[in-house]
């Protein structure tokens, strides 16, 4: 009965380092797409910025400010988006007629849906403690260049998205 009972703390245990360190997240909508689809299971590293870097093109999750409707969201009712980090503190970024300039340099994102980003930015520096994200299916996601998200703060991010668990033939790292 002992080992029964030490077994089943241990098993508590480990649970609970798992879900402190790990958060289980569905994606909604279609904003990451074609890297992220609507449905797709991935597991976030809560960890990740408190031990480490952020890093430009990260897929991350944050707490938006943007009201849940369905009920889902953080404690507070807000919805938790999944972006792409495109610029860090201290980075300049444009966008103007349908390209990305980072740092001066058009990028090349093979990454993204339509093959444009569109909504102009004008020049701007990234602040200290904020983040400029995107969602890959640029003609649909609201993020970092509408008002309703604006830069995120890097208070609000929960973690990296850095394994895709479904479906199970599509599992990889992000």
């Amino acid at each position: 009965m002992k080992a029964l009972i030490k077994d089943i703390i241990i098993a508590l245990l480990i649970v609970l380092v798992i879900t402190a360190i790990i958060k289980p997240t569905i994606v909604r909508e279609s904003s990451m797409e074609p890297t992220l689809y609507d449905g797709n299971y991935v597991l976030v590293n809560k960890m990740a910025y408190k031990v480490g870097k952020i890093h430009r093109g990260d897929i991350i999750v944050f707490h938006s400010g943007m009201k849940a409707e369905d009920g889902s969201g953080d404690s507070e009712g807000n919805k938790l988006l999944i972006k792409r980090i495109i610029a860090i503190p201290g980075d300049t970024i444009k966008i103007e007629n349908g390209n990305v300039y980072l740092n001066g340099k058009m990028q090349h994102e093979s990454f993204v849906e339509d093959g444009g980003t569109w909504g102009d930015v004008e020049t701007t520096t990234i602040p200290e403690g904020k983040l400029f994200v995107m969602g890959d299916h640029r003609s649909v996601s609201i993020d970092s260049r509408s008002e309703m998200v604006g830069l995120v703060d890097q208070d609000s991010v929960v973690g990296n998205a850095f394994i895709r668990l479904w479906p199970i033939n599509e599992i990889c790292l992000l």
